[in-house]
């Protein structure tokens, strides 16, 4: 579930918080193929509360696709596309049409930090972004880049009294 937190487009009219919200589901549906490649499919649902016209349809219906291939211990490349059924959204969004999303990246590890770097048409990192809110271009350039940063914690089993016989 999502909140979307802007100004309201049009504050004239009538605004309930429901509006606001978005809800996203996926079945996630992952293979890894020997120790080299990874590839998942994704049915997605996304629903919009508030669409921009009577023409859009609340409820997104899309598909996506990830592949994660490594290259070497410590590096992986992965791309992901999601592709929008046809005929859901007619508005534009700042004047422009939906895209569909394309991303393309790598996955750095080092002792327990990740580090992935990643370049997309999508200006957003959550399905309701990724999934009806895309408008970039990757032919007219309209690459976005971006980052995330992770680390692994581990907590260890204390040694208990048996442990040590």
């Amino acid at each position: 579930m999502y909140v979307d937190t802007r100004e309201w487009a049009n504050p004239d009219r009538v605004n309930y918080a429901s509006s606001r919200l978005y809800y996203h589901h996926s079945l996630l549906i992952a293979r890894k193929f020997g120790e080299h490649f990874s590839l998942q499919l994704m049915p997605t649902i996304v629903h919009r509360n508030l669409v921009a016209t009577i023409a859009d349809k609340n409820t997104i219906f899309g598909i996506g696709a990830g592949t994660s291939i490594r290259l070497t211990g410590s590096l992986r490349l992965n791309a992901e596309y999601n592709y929008i059924l046809p005929n859901q959204i007619f508005s534009t969004i700042g004047g422009e049409t939906v895209q569909n999303s394309f991303s393309i990246g790598v996955d750095l590890e080092t002792g327990g930090h990740v580090f992935q770097l990643h370049f997309t048409n999508s200006r957003g990192m959550t399905e309701k972004s990724l999934v009806g809110e895309t408008t970039g271009r990757w032919l007219k350039g309209d690459i976005h880049f971006g980052f995330n940063v992770s680390r692994v914690f581990t907590v260890k089993k204390p040694k208990t009294f048996t442990d040590e016989n």
